[in-house]
């Protein structure tokens, strides 16, 4: 397991319980030292983590071995079917999205996806998906609509990818015609931040009826980097930027962008994988339910609505003397 900079006070721990378990099969003495040696390395890591700062989070969100979207849709699935393009210039890796069957329930899932090694994430283009791949979501969301299927998305991206080759194909409009066609699906919405959730690259399959994020995901206008180089003219703020920006799952629930922060196994998600997936599906499923006696029309009105509520605020009396 890839430890993270702050977590170095359980760098010698982790290391020796390595060594001890490779031991264990012809040494089972050790076995106690071992357990000894768990709890402490656990002590340690709920301390770390409950004080983490915003920027800490941000790596936590970012890290290499952290469940993706892939990964949650084959721990979650009964069956899955992808399906791939966007029926005007072609596939994109970086989204992945098709039928699912989770339990007695059958969904369209759209989720992007970075990637593990360093070919695939070359071609999932590192999460970042190109103009085909919005058009890809949006031929997802009309298919559900279509069929009466409710819809998951899983938001994990740095953003829609900048390239020029992005903007000749109409980055900007792909994006929007996806949330576009998100306001308009009268099938239930729940989009779930598992990661990263950057700018206009989320938001494009983040219109739900109800948003979710792990505890440790991040979700933002920009990343803490590019804020920095605009405000600072220096990326090495980024740490500062991550402290104004807002973008823990703790404040985005206490400003009502989400409806639920989604408690990771201790450590994040990276260092149980099978769990986090698991409370991620729980999850969906319970607000599904919420959502499955509501009527078409209902569905519509309820998620334009909570959008339209961002930005409400109520004057004071002392304010307004």
């Amino acid at each position: 397991m890839r430890l993270l900079d702050f977590e170095r006070p359980l760098y010698d721990i982790e290391k020796r319980l390595e060594e001890l378990r490779k031991l264990l099969k012809t040494r089972p003495d050790l076995a106690d030292e071992i357990r000894e040696l768990e709890a402490r390395a656990e002590r340690i890591r709920q301390k770390i983590y409950a004080n983490l700062t915003p920027w800490q989070i941000v790596q936590v969100a970012r890290h290499a071995d952290r469940p993706h979207a892939l990964d949650y849709i084959q721990g979650m699935a009964t069956d899955f079917l992808e399906l791939h393009g966007d029926r005007y210039y072609g596939d994109d890796p970086a989204i992945v999205a098709g039928l699912i069957q989770v339990e007695d329930q059958r969904w369209v899932v759209v989720g992007e996806e970075k990637g593990r090694d360093v070919k695939e994430r070359v071609h999932r283009n590192f999460g970042m998906p190109n103009p085909e791949g919005y058009r890809k979501a949006e031929r997802m969301f009309r298919l559900a609509d279509k069929f009466g299927l409710p819809i998951v998305t899983l938001i994990d991206t740095p953003g829609a990818f900048p390239g020029i080759e992005a903007e000749e194909r109409g980055q900007s409009r792909a994006i929007a015609t996806a949330i576009q066609t998100m306001l308009e699906v009268r099938v239930p919405i729940v989009a779930v931040v598992i990661g990263e959730g950057g700018s206009g690259g989320a938001l494009a399959i983040g219109v739900g009826n109800r948003v979710l994020m792990l505890e440790y995901a991040i979700y933002s206008v920009i990343s803490p980097e590019g804020c920095a180089a605009i405000l600072w003219k220096d990326g090495a703020q980024a740490p500062k930027a991550a402290e104004v920006l807002r973008l823990t799952s703790r404040d985005l629930h206490r400003l009502g962008v989400v409806d639920e922060v989604i408690p990771e196994p201790p450590g994040g998600a990276h260092r149980n994988p099978e769990e986090a997936i698991q409370r991620v599906k729980e999850a969906v499923l319970r607000h599904l339910a919420d959502l499955q006696n509501l009527s078409p029309e209902e569905v519509l009105a309820h998620r334009r609505q909570r959008f339209l509520r961002f930005g409400e605020f109520e004057a004071s009396a002392a304010a307004e003397a």
